[in-house]
């Protein structure tokens, strides 16, 4: 499998000494279990403890649809997996249920904002107990609180993504086109696709599945004792694979990207309403 260590991209030092001491150490660190064995064994302790865990946390209220499509993809091009973000555990959820319920050879990359997981002790202590070194590659210029100086060191990151999303069989990642979390009450809402996901999908041309996720609360307590008092079901739904042959005929330019990323976020959409109609509410 293509891993980070077989990137075409290259770290000059301009760009990484923009990090401070301990952003360099992460991000050393974070990239070294990325790659060859450590990659393989990490992957390995996502899909039984990490994904053990998370089972038996929301097995009694989680409903999956459409697992099918995911199925159908192809196993020897990468593939990205496009969803809503509302909660903290939206891609740990959808991780669990590919590595329980599919046989296939797989290992998970999802890129992160880099001010948390890679500028403290606790962020990394989070990415190894919840991500199992996943939460990759970072960025720091993105976001409310955007480092401007940091925008080159993004664009490497941006070139170890796309290089993910591109080659290497196995390879799946888990991208939120919102670029943050929807903190709104209604599942059905939607916050502005953003240009980068477009990008990506223009740059690497992966495989693209659409997933709407809903039911999962920001607490780890609390989401546990749902599972036992059954108060939300969590419903996961993946959609067919996109075409976007259309968009990406078209120039290489932020206009394109802002259309593809829209054009996703349209179908994510529509799996919401889809899982709307099951809940049998309206559209009103």
């Amino acid at each position: 499998m293509t891993t980070e260590a077989q990137s075409t991209q290259r770290l000059h030092r301009e760009e990484f000494e923009v990090l401070s001491w301990f952003e360099r150490f992460a991000f050393r660190l974070v990239r070294r279990m990325n790659q060859g064995a450590w990659k393989r064994f990490w992957t390995w302790c996502q899909s039984t403890l990490g994904a053990g865990w998370i089972h038996l946390a929301t097995y009694n209220i989680i409903n999956v649809y459409g697992l099918e499509h995911v199925e159908a993809a192809a196993r020897d091009r990468p593939l990205l997996l496009v969803a809503n973000h509302r909660s903290f555990f939206d891609m740990y959820a959808v991780s669990t249920v590919l590595f329980r319920n599919t046989a296939w050879r797989k290992q998970l990359f999802f890129p992160v904002r880099g001010r948390f997981f890679y500028q403290n002790p606790l962020g990394l202590l989070v990415n190894l107990i919840m991500g199992w070194w996943s939460m990759y590659p970072p960025f720091f210029a993105t976001g409310d609180r955007p480092i401007p100086e940091k925008r080159g060191f993004d664009r490497y990151s941006f070139g170890v993504l796309t290089d993910l999303a591109r080659t290497g069989p196995g390879n799946i990642i888990g991208f939120h086109p919102e670029g943050t979390r929807n903190k709104s009450d209604d599942p059905y809402s939607y916050l502005r696709a953003q240009p980068g996901v477009g990008k990506l999908i223009m740059d690497a041309r992966p495989q693209v599945i659409p997933v709407f996720i809903a039911g999962l609360c920001n607490s780890l307590p609390k989401q546990v004792a749902r599972n036992w008092s059954r108060q939300e079901m969590i419903r996961i739904h993946f959609g067919p694979q996109l075409d976007l042959s259309e968009h990406l005929a078209k120039p290489d330019r932020l206009r394109t990207h802002k259309e593809i990323a829209d054009a996703v976020m349209e179908k994510i959409a529509e799996l919401g309403e889809t899982d709307r109609g099951l809940r049998g509410f309206g559209t009103d």
